[in-house]
């Protein structure tokens, strides 16, 4: 893949929602560097692994500061902790918080400035309806809203300077995280259409907000909801 392929940074890359981001933009012919914690799930000429731990934040500037060239942005790691008031898990909401807020901080940190100073990028980060609040899941909610705040932030700030930040919000979506057995008792709720969101979904809304299209949509929280954002 040449060096002039526009190179994508993609956290979370491993599985699920990161998975699928980094496999279209890879199939759109951009260069994709994914971090994760875990060991790569594709093997493709113009991917790049980096295995770190987003959670710890020295390893996470560290990472950063080792890329170049980056002119696109996208966090989708994530994990998710249920817990009602009483029970909450108080190691489980500071893991969110390092692992959606902190994380996306130090990393826009040293990579949006770039961006600005180019000319050029874009920031997409993967939140969620749960934003908005729901029983039994009030610290990922309150991580994942931080984020809307941050982005609305941030392209507030480098709106003039050619950069443009977004949220994409999913309802339910189809991955290992739905399934986990530590959330048995809390499981999702199907959207109107019937069914759970797919990555591949979110991943073309992604696609497209990277792409020279959509250079006027900034500062947006934008929701693939299957019609849950409906009144009823």
């Amino acid at each position: 893949m040449p060096n002039s392929s526009p190179h994508a940074l993609v956290t979370g890359s491993s599985s699920g929602i990161g998975l699928a981001i980094a496999l279209a933009l890879l199939d759109a012919g951009w260069r994709v560097t994914g971090f994760d914690r875990a060991a790569p799930a594709l093997l493709h000429e113009a991917f790049a692994p980096v295995q770190v731990d987003l959670s710890d934040g020295a390893a996470t500037d560290a990472a950063a500061r080792g890329l170049d060239g980056v002119s696109a942005f996208v966090h989708a790691a994530g994990v998710l902790r249920v817990g009602r008031l009483g029970a909450l898990d108080a190691a489980g909401g500071a893991l969110m918080w390092r692992l959606h807020v902190e994380a996306a901080t130090r990393l826009a940190d040293v990579l949006v400035p770039r961006m600005a100073e180019a000319g050029h990028g874009r920031v997409v980060i993967v939140g969620s309806r749960v934003a908005q609040g729901k029983a039994g899941r009030s610290q990922y909610a309150a991580s994942k809203a931080a984020l809307v705040a941050l982005a609305r932030s941030w392209a507030a700030e480098v709106a003039p300077r050619g950069v443009t930040v977004n949220v994409v919000s999913p309802a339910a979506t189809q991955t290992a995280m739905t399934a986990d057995p530590s959330r048995a008792s809390e499981a999702p709720v199907l959207p109107p259409i019937g069914r759970l969101i797919r990555p591949e979904e979110i991943a073309a809304l992604v696609r497209f907000l990277l792409s020279s299209e959509a250079d006027a949509i900034t500062g947006q929280d934008i929701q693939i909801c299957g019609g849950s954002s409906l009144p009823r």
